[in-house]
């Protein structure tokens, strides 16, 4: 079976770092790995309460990544964060695993929604991960907070962000990790340390990951889409258009942010979960 990783000793790296940041959050946790869909998916479960909010990274990314966004839903909610089969981290490394349909990914949310957990569910992702929030279905989710999600519309990518995206994949180092987080990020912002030493990793020790056909069916549950107001790939304007179209949702921008408003405004966006709950 093809691996997203380009070597078993870079595979054990990048899951050491995710191991590592776990081993360092301050915030008490579970980590188990079960079956969903058929391949490994580890989950990491935080928090205490009646509603438990299922979480799901962006593309290239691991729940490891998320820690600060972690860290403020977990004040009020049960979490458990998936990391996707065929995505860097620490559940399954196999390459291809969906098929790039965005229907295999929701039922694989929908099988870890029937596996960890018993009470009312609200999904929330980040990027692809929104995509793959939009589309998992199960009678305990009860709403989806998409955040800059994937597959709405197309996104706009600048001559500056692709080669800046580029230069990443070819030389993956500090330097031009840390370059292309800027520019994922709100003006004036630095990008967490953690993140850029991750951002490296991933482009020195996976392949590329295709994630194919991302584009959502109409929501079958209520839905907070929300975005920085300077993501780069995905302007406001283009995308409130989208999400009023597709998913009939309006726009939720926060200011001072950028794609990676997720580390920028953590505590905003934890917050948004309280509208999808009774």
């Amino acid at each position: 079976m093809t691996s997203i990783y380009r070597t078993p000793a870079g595979r054990d790296t990048i899951r050491r770092w995710c191991e590592q940041q776990f081993t360092g959050w301050s915030t008490s946790h579970e980590r188990r790995v079960i079956q969903a869909h058929g391949h490994d998916t580890h989950l990491l479960t935080t928090g205490a309460g009646p509603v438990t909010v299922v979480f799901v990274a962006g593309d290239r990314f691991s729940a490891a990544a998320y820690l600060p966004l972690l860290t403020a839903l977990t004040r009020q909610y049960r979490v458990v964060a998936a990391d996707i089969p065929g995505q860097p981290g620490l559940s399954s490394g196999a390459a291809d695993v969906a098929g790039g349909g965005l229907t295999w990914y929701g039922r694989w949310l929908a099988e870890v929604v029937e596996e960890a957990t018993s009470g009312p569910v609200v999904t929330f992702g980040h990027s692809f991960g929104g995509a793959v929030a939009l589309a998992a279905e199960h009678p305990r989710v009860s709403g989806t907070v998409a955040v800059a999600p994937g597959g709405l519309c197309r996104l706009k990518v600048t001559p500056r962000v692709l080669l800046a995206f580029l230069g990443w994949l070819a030389r993956p180092r500090t330097a031009s990790s840390l370059r292309l987080l800027r520019l994922l990020s709100a003006p004036g912002r630095t990008p967490r340390a953690e993140l850029v030493e991750w951002m490296t990793l991933v482009a020195r020790h996976s392949r590329p990951v295709s994630t194919g056909d991302l584009v959502p069916a109409a929501a079958r549950v209520p839905v907070v889409v929300a975005s920085g107001d300077h993501d780069v790939f995905l302007p406001p304007d283009r995308l409130r258009a989208a999400a009023e179209q597709r998913l009939h949702a309006g726009v939720d921008i926060v200011p001072a942010a950028g794609h990676l408003v997720t580390d920028e405004h953590p505590d905003t966006l934890a917050a948004l979960v309280a509208r999808l709950v009774d």
